[in-house]
């Protein structure tokens, strides 16, 4: 018989999954679930948690495998930026199992990957006849990350993550096998930290509950200053304080909270070792007269008390350096006890358009490119007005659309808008699948794909048809996930082109383009095509990445001599 907690956990997920992602199985939906509650701090969107989904064949076992460094997502296309300093790589690795009880096989299979990822004598291409291509390639980016941060001295720690629906904890004989996997990873890395984390019904319930929009308390030194006029606070806070309020309940820094900053950590600059400094040294002046302080917008603030503030949704807009710096401070001692202040201002934006400029505004002090305030853009908030007239949500603002509960196949991300109209409108389908999170680093890259001349419907067209594409892959069951990942965008360039005509659509053309021509019989057509060409050079990753396919399917549209 069901406990109370499976019986509840199963008419949660019932719910979740009609409301966000009816179009999955139970199965695919409880991965998916799992990996968000334990990846909960990290705040990844459903594109980057289906990322790091490996299993169906060849998977060892393994449903997820995520790689951060600083708590950053290292996504497929590697590492964009190598950290200069205090560098922490995070594996985590999970597996999901519908049953009602914990059970020695998961932990057993745990063991066996664990030889094969932190075996550094042993290559990755050694395995190609054991695991998927995923799952290789994420073990490749594993290596890659090591190998060009070892100067740096990281801290090393590796998460596994057995999900199930159990009402009991894991018995003596699970718990047993897990000091021998604690082992496993001593042997190949003595100073990694490794911790096992078994989430039945109940912790899978209580993680649930707790909603990535949080709303955090900041504890004041005294009575905050309201600004006159606005929603809005300036405040000292101790410094000990604000790491609580910038940090989990396991010691990491809330990454989440620094998603409107436009830069990342700068480390050893000469500005940020005079921070370290002033932390380090107790001088006469308080820390606050010696920096310029911390902005945050929020959705909501309020005085809960003469010494409190109840911030909804904070996001630090400037002080990245100066939050991180406080972080790596504190992060190491027994004790965080410090009386000395740090300033901060509390601003609740009127409306979108008050918040992007104040973003803006704040970062404009520092020496950043203007590709950088991207999301800010009127062209982005354009998109995003336009498509909600589609139902469709823009999530420039990340996860903004997510934490509210909408459809998973309704939100578009900027990243994946950007990827469609790059396999679509600029028939660059081999770059879409070889750069998914760096597309948009490059300024003239984004520049011509978010280009205010094109006409504002090309993006929904462009979303539109991927989104048919990929409902229309995911029921051809003949294919393997790794061959409808490497398929999409070829197929939707190549389906697109069948519906204009025209071996070189015009912007225009494209953004004119009837939906309803997209049909299941151009589609099946398409594919098989696609497919065809793509078996015929070799039907893996690097024929999707590389120019080769792109070149004969275009080939299939040149008008002939």
């Amino acid at each position: 018989m069901l406990s109370n907690e499976q019986i509840i956990l199963n008419q949660l997920l019932a719910r979740r999954q009609d409301a966000v992602n009816s179009n999955a199985t139970p199965s695919e939906f409880f991965e998916a679930f799992t990996a968000e509650q334990f990846l909960k701090d990290f705040d990844l969107s459903y594109d980057q948690i289906d990322s790091g989904l490996v299993g169906a064949g060849g998977d060892g076992g393994i449903d997820g495998f995520y790689l951060f460094v600083n708590s950053n997502l290292v996504e497929e296309d590697g590492l964009d930026r190598v950290p200069t300093e205090d560098v922490t790589i995070d594996i985590r690795i999970l597996q999901s199992k519908m049953h009602t009880g914990f059970q020695e096989s998961p932990i057993e299979r745990f063991l066996t990957v664990t030889d094969d990822i932190l075996d550094l004598s042993r290559s990755p291409d050694s395995l190609a006849s054991v695991y998927n291509e995923r799952l290789l390639s994420a073990i490749h980016r594993f290596r890659d990350v090591q190998n060009r941060l070892v100067d740096r001295f990281p801290v090393l720690r590796i998460h596994y993550c057995y999900a199930c629906k159990a009402s009991a904890g894991p018995s003596t004989s699970v718990r047993h096998k897990v000091k021998k996997l604690e082992n496993v990873v001593a042997q190949y890395f003595p100073h990694m930290a490794c911790q096992v984390l078994f989430l039945g019904a109940r912790e899978l319930l209580d993680l649930a509950s707790q909603t990535p929009s949080a709303t955090k308390t900041l504890e004041l030194a005294d009575h905050p200053l309201s600004l006159s006029g606005r929603i809005g606070y300036a405040c000292l806070v101790r410094l000990d304080d604000f790491y609580r309020f910038i940090t989990t309940d396991d010691g990491d820094l809330r990454h989440r909270f620094f998603d409107s900053n436009v830069r990342d950590f700068q480390g050893s600059t000469e500005v940020n070792n005079e921070i370290r400094e002033s932390l380090e040294t107790q001088n006469a002046e308080d820390f606050w007269w010696l920096n310029n302080g911390i902005s945050i917008v929020a959705s909501s603030a309020m005085r809960t008390s003469n010494r409190q503030l109840t911030i909804e949704d904070p996001e630090i807009v400037n002080g990245l350096q100066t939050s991180t710096q406080i972080y790596n401070h504190f992060r190491d001692k027994t004790s965080i006890e410090d009386e000395r202040h740090v300033l901060v201002k509390v601003l609740v934006p009127e409306d979108s358009g008050s918040r992007d400029r104040i973003i803006k505004a704040t970062n404009r002090q520092m020496t950043v490119q203007l590709a950088s305030l991207r999301s800010t853009d009127k062209i982005h908030r354009d998109i995003e007005q336009y498509l909600l007239g589609k139902d469709l949500y823009y999530d420039r603002r990340k996860n903004y659309y997510k934490n509210r509960g909408k459809p998973r196949d309704s939100i578009i991300s900027i990243p994946y808008l950007a990827q469609s109209l790059m396999a679509i409108v600029l028939r660059r389908p081999d770059m879409a699948r070889a750069r998914p999170s760096t597309l948009l680093k490059k300024d003239n890259d984004y520049k011509t794909i978010f280009d205010a001349r094109h006409p504002i419907r090309i993006y929904y067209v462009c979303a539109e048809a991927m989104r048919r594409v990929e409902v229309f892959l995911k029921g051809s069951t003949e294919l393997a996930p790794k061959d409808r990942t490497n398929l999409r965008f070829y197929l939707g360039m190549y389906a697109v082109l069948s519906c204009t005509k025209v071996a070189t659509p015009t912007p225009r053309m494209v953004a004119e383009l009837d939906l309803a021509t997209l049909s299941t019989e151009c589609l099946e057509l398409g594919l098989g095509h696609v497919q065809t060409e793509y078996d015929r050079l070799g039907g893996d990753d690097q024929v999707a990445k590389g120019p080769d396919l792109r070149d004969v399917l275009l080939g299939l549209f040149a008008p002939a001599d």
